[in-house]
């Protein structure tokens, strides 16, 4: 009898302990995402920021940084006060930056880029309040970070694999970005990355440009390189191109493109974008090479690519994969795609497992709750 009741008392405890550990468990699987409010959702003029059916979780890491106390105020109110230099002047120091340029939606023109001193702040976080846009006016890029130029100051030995800095674009517009001038950090039309962490949210990119050929060369509106850790950029409630007109184009990936780096894009848009070269990566002879990736360039090694409530269509390519170019040279990492829909791309070839996607036969490729079709 004492031994039964002895057993009783401990399965009452052994499910009492079961339950406060499904109870955490659950307290802390709710702490790993975060919502976020999308000040471009509905926007006054162009497409709006991300895919509007989109509605996959997104981790907190991903989420919005906290610009309630700015250590930079780019304006006084007005819009003649915001300026280029202005813009110039607040990515060199860093820090948390926003905009007082009045009420209505504003434009300023870059005609330089502003770029990212690596020894001034370690986060660099610009946001545009859903107001603003940056134009590059269709001759010069419009943001630049390189841990590993010395122009901008090296700050270890290791510069390709720092932690910082961490550069967050949010709530912001790039447009009519132009990098063809460019002759040495060559692609990004828009926005230029290497080393240190970077990520994107609620933003627009529309009308950037890179170099039209070349094997090599891509990113029409974004390129990055040697991310920490080999940790991923992400891409969140962000949209590439969105609509006739507004598309991105460039010799290969006309949204993103990249080199040995890791993506995680989640509730995003892409369309109307184009990689414009022709003859791939090695050029085929007699041609300039390049027209692969029309949404998404990814070239490298050991790298993965997340595509989770994104919708990509209506891109664009002359040689590969009009959707993805996912091309990993040591047959190592892999693609999910979740949630997602990719159709109506147009162009390309070598599509070994599902239509508008270039890879390798042998990449692991997990797809759940999609539609992938030409």
């Amino acid at each position: 009898m004492m031994g039964n009741l002895t057993y009783k008392v401990i399965k009452i405890i052994c499910l009492i302990i079961l339950v406060l550990i499904l109870k955490n468990c659950t307290k802390q699987n709710d702490d790993i995402f975060t919502s976020i409010h999308n000040p471009l959702e509905n926007p006054e003029n162009g497409p709006a920021a991300g895919n509007p059916d989109g509605n996959s979780a997104i981790p907190v890491e991903a989420g919005l940084e906290d610009v309630s106390t700015p250590d930079i105020v780019i304006g006084d109110g007005t819009p003649e006060s915001c300026t280029c230099e202005a813009v110039v002047d607040a990515v060199a120091k860093g820090g948390k930056i926003v905009f007082d340029c009045g009420s209505e939606p504003h434009t300023i023109i870059m005609d330089k880029p502003a770029k990212v001193f690596n020894n001034a702040n370690p986060d660099v976080i610009i946001d545009g309040g859903g107001l603003i846009t940056l134009s590059g006016g269709g001759n010069s890029r419009i943001l630049y970070m390189n841990t590993c130029d010395p122009e901008q100051v090296w700050t270890t030995e290791h510069c390709q694999n720092q932690d910082h800095p961490r550069l967050t674009v949010q709530n912001i517009t790039f447009a009519d970005g132009n990098s063809t001038s460019e002759t040495e950090y060559t692609g990004g039309g828009a926005i230029w990355v290497r080393g240190g962490r970077f990520k994107v949210i609620n933003s627009r990119f529309f009308n950037n440009h890179c170099k039209s050929t070349g094997p090599d060369v891509g990113g029409a509106a974004i390129r990055v390189f040697s991310q920490y850790n080999d940790q991923p950029v992400y891409v969140v409630n962000t949209t590439f191109g969105g609509a006739e007109g507004y598309g991105n184009v460039g010799s290969n990936g006309g949204g993103i493109s990249s080199i040995g780096v890791s993506w995680t894009i989640i509730n995003s848009y892409f369309s109307h974008n184009r990689a414009i070269g022709n003859g791939g990566n090695p050029a085929e002879a007699g041609t300039p090479g390049g027209g692969s990736g029309g949404a998404i360039y990814n070239d490298g090694n050991t790298m993965t690519l997340t595509v989770r409530g994104t919708r990509i269509e209506e891109n664009e390519v002359n040689s590969y994969g009009s959707s993805i170019f996912f091309v990993s040279n040591d047959h190592s990492g892999n693609i999910i795609i979740d949630n997602s829909t990719i159709q109506n791309n147009i162009g390309g070839s070598w599509y070994p497992v599902y239509p508008s996607i270039s890879m390798h036969a042998d990449t692991p490729i997990a797809v759940t709750n999609s539609t992938i079709e030409q």
